[in-house]
C-alpha cells in the first residue's frame, strides 16, 4: 500500500528523488491524486513550515524541502488537472516596484504553493498597474507583495490604493524584513505576515 506518510517525510527531509518515487508508486496503485496532495506534499510542508516557525530549521533546509515538494508537484500537475483538483486559490506575488530582493519573496511562493495555492510570480521591481493587470487576468484571490527596503514600502501603500481604486475583490497581504503589522493597519491592507511560513497561514485565512 503507498505510505503517503513517506511522502510527507521525504519532503521534510529534502529527498526530491524519494518523493518523486513515492508520488509515483501512489498513483501507480490508485490513490487519489489529491490525497497524494493533501496527505502527502502539502503535509509534509505544513511540518516545515511548523519547523520554520520555530526556528527549528532555517532557510537552506525550507528550500531544499521546497524543491523536494516540486518534484511530487510536477508529476502530480496533469493528474490533477485530469481530475479537476482545483488550487485553494490563486495568488499573485511580487516584490514592488524599485526593489529588487527576492529571497523572502520565493520562500513566501513555496510556502504558498505548499499549502495548494496557484502562484502566479510576477518576480521583483513590479509596479501597481502590474499587479492590477495580473489579479484580473488570472482571478487571483490574493495580491502578496514583498519589500525589503524601508524606501520602497510606500509601494505597498500605492497598489493597496490602487486595488481599492479599482473595487477589485481581493485580499492584499504584505511582509519583509521592515514591514510591520502597524504600517500594514495604516495603508489599509488586508495582513501582514512576519515570514513565509505564516504568510501561507494567513493566505489561507483569507479565502
Amino acid at each position: 500500500m503507498a505510505d503517503l506518510q513517506a511522502i510527507a517525510d521525504a519532503v521534510i527531509k529534502g529527498d526530491r528523488n524519494t518523493v518523486a518515487e513515492q508520488c509515483k508508486a501512489a498513483l501507480a496503485e490508485g490513490v487519489l491524486v489529491g490525497d497524494v496532495l493533501e496527505k502527502g506534499l502539502i503535509a509534509g510542508m505544513n511540518v516545515v513550515g511548523v519547523r520554520f516557525k520555530a526556528n527549528e530549521i532555517y532557510v537552506p533546509e525550507v528550500l531544499i524541502a521546497a524543491r523536494a515538494m516540486k518534484a511530487g508537484m510536477e508529476l502530480l500537475e496533469p493528474h490533477l488537472k485530469e481530475a479537476g483538483v482545483k488550487p485553494v486559490g490563486t495568488v499573485v506575488l511580487g516584490t514592488v516596484k524599485g526593489d529588487l530582493h527576492d529571497i523572502g519573496k520565493n520562500l513566501v511562493g513555496m510556502m504558498l504553493q505548499g499549502a495548494g495555492f496557484k502562484v502566479v510570480d510576477l518576480g521583483t521591481d513590479v509596479d501597481a498597474p502590474t499587479f492590477i493587470a495580473k489579479a484580473k487576468e488570472s482571478g487571483a484571490r490574493i495580491v502578496a507583495m514583498s519589500a525589503l527596503l524601508t524606501t520602497t514600502m510606500p509601494q505597498m501603500a500605492a497598489v493597496v490604493k490602487a486595488v481599492k481604486a479599482d473595487g477589485l475583490a481581493v485580499k492584499t497581504i504584505i511582509g519583509g524584513a521592515p514591514v510591520t503589522q502597524s504600517y500594514c493597519d495604516e495603508i489599509g491592507a488586508d495582513g501582514y505576515a512576519p515570514d513565509a511560513a505564516s504568510a501561507a497561514d494567513l493566505a489561507r485565512e483569507l479565502v
